[in-house]
This record gives structure tokens, C-alpha cells and sequence, in this order.
């Protein structure tokens, strides 16, 4: 399948109009990939050192041309591009090596086997429904029922053990020994939904990037928030995004292994 193909594919799926004002999905770079065979490295984030690992593929003999990722490269236009910088380092990098960056990110929030949705999956939620709908069957974050009820400490291990994250923040408040029935789940930065998910019922909410007073706020809610890092709570989504691709019968893709977290937890 060509890339023009597969973005085409992808778009039909999770349309980057829907994106949020403030984001910007789509091609970040396209130095003139569009009708060559789609080889592809998926990724959480696209850096330096994913660039580098997509050109060490075509060094060994795999002429990868795209790196699809989650989060964009460029947020905002850049007003300038100089040596040294990262932004101006991938781009010469891309146009150097032939290798498109394309990104799927509030769009891909939203859909169904997105980054909310695997983590409803994951943890076998059932009767999912989105936190906030933003049209028929399309939402941010996911709310259902567990298949039978859990102690907040099973699920605490549960977490731990599907999602691996470095480290647990969970409301201090909370008894481990609660049982849970209804659950809220959003990948990557989902404080701002607190209200949204006290309305749905929910006992405990699943998400990351949270503050101190977000945690002051849930507890005074009644809602146990759980925070288990941005990185472990996406990167699932973009490993399911590689299932998707060979769907297609790409001729080669790959989860990318030099996505980074950006956060070391010392013991």
C-alpha cells in the first residue's frame, strides 16, 4: 500500500478534523513520500532518537519511510529553524533520509481502538461509553463496568501488571480494600475531565499528568484518582496501532523501541 493510501485509510478512520483547536494533527513533514510503498515506524512521540532508529532500519536494509506518532512534532509554527535545534534537526533530518512524519493525536483520542479505548479494553471494561462525546459513537475517554467487582488494590495490580508504569499516584485518601464496579479511563493528560467523570458515576478514574490540588479535588469528590504517567497510559494505543497497520498488509511496520518516557523515577 502507498503512504498517500494508508493516510487516506487512516483518515476515514480518525478524520484529523476533528482534532482540537489548539492541536495539529497530520503531516508535520512530507518530503515527497506520498506514492512509495508504506514501511512504517509507529511511535508515542516523535524525537531525535526515533529519527535515528528509522534511518538505522534503512542502513539495515529496510527502506522505512514514515514515522506515524501520536503526539505532533510541531505544535505551534516554529519562528525560526537553526542548527541545533530538534525541530530543524528532524526536518533535515526527514528531507535528508526521505522519511514523512505524520501525527494522529486529539483525532485518535476519540475513536474507537484509540488511546482511551485500548485502555477500556485492556482493563476488559464492559457497557463503554465515552467520558465526554464529541459526536455519535466518538468521545475523550472511556467509562464502563469491570467484569466483576474488585478491590481497589486489584486493580492497583492490575495496572501495574498490564501497563507497566514506572510508579502509582493514587489518591491518599483511598481504601485499598474498596470494592470498584465503574471505571474511567483516559490516556495522556486527563485531569481537566475530573468533573465530566464524577458525573458519569465512576469510582476511580485511570489517567496521567495530574497536580496536587487534581488530587485534593477528586478525593474531595469521592472520586479515587489514579495516575500512572502519560507514557504508559498512551503507549499502548500506539502498539495497537501496528495491529491495525497490518491489517493492510503494509510491506513492514514496527512499534518503534526508542520512544522515551522523559521521566526517570529514582527508587
Amino acid at each position: 500500500m502507498k503512504i498517500v493510501d494508508l493516510i487516506a485509510w487512516f483518515e476515514e478512520w480518525a478524520n484529523p478534523a476533528w482534532q482540537e483547536s489548539w492541536d495539529n494533527c497530520g503531516w508535520q513533514i512530507e518530503p515527497g513520500v506520498l506514492q512509495e510503498e508504506a514501511r512504517v515506524l509507529i511511535c508515542l512521540t516523535p524525537t531525535l532518537a526515533v529519527m535515528q532508529e528509522a534511518i538505522a532500519h534503512q542502513k539495515a536494509g529496510i527502506p522505512v519511510n514514515l514515522i506515524f506518532a501520536h503526539h505532533p512534532l510541531i505544535f505551534s509554527p516554529p519562528k525560526s529553524l537553526r542548527s541545533g535545534n530538534p525541530i530543524a534537526e528532524m526536518a533535515r533530518l526527514a528531507f535528508i533520509h526521505n522519511i514523512g512524519i505524520y501525527s494522529a493525536h486529539t483525532n485518535f483520542d476519540q475513536v474507537q481502538d484509540g488511546t482511551a479505548d485500548v485502555l477500556a479494553q485492556i482493563l476488559e471494561l464492559q457497557q463503554v461509553s465515552p467520558i465526554v462525546p464529541t459526536q455519535p459513537g466518538l468521545g475523550y475517554g472511556r467509562v464502563g463496568l469491570l467484569k466483576s467487582s474488585f478491590a481497589l488494590k486489584e486493580l492497583l495490580a492490575t495496572i501495574q501488571s498490564r501497563l507497566a508504569p514506572p510508579a502509582l499516584i493514587i489518591s491518599p485518601t483511598a481504601d485499598l480494600e474498596q470494592k470498584l464496579d465503574k471505571i474511567a479511563v483516559l490516556g495522556g493528560s486527563g485531569a481537566s475531565f475530573i468533573s465530566a467523570v464524577v458525573k458519569t458515576g465512576a469510582q476511580a478514574y485511570l489517567t496521567s499528568d495530574c497536580k496536587f490540588h487534581q488530587f485534593q479535588e477528586s478525593r474531595d469528590r469521592d472520586l479515587i484518582l489514579i495516575d500512572a504517567g502519560h507514557y504508559a497510559t498512551e503507549r499502548p494505543a500506539c502498539d495497537r496501532l501496528v495491529q491495525k497497520f497490518r491489517t493492510v498488509n503494509l510491506d513492514w511496520v514496527q512499534l518503534s523501541q526508542q520512544d522515551e518516557d522523559f521521566r526517570l523515577f529514582v527508587q
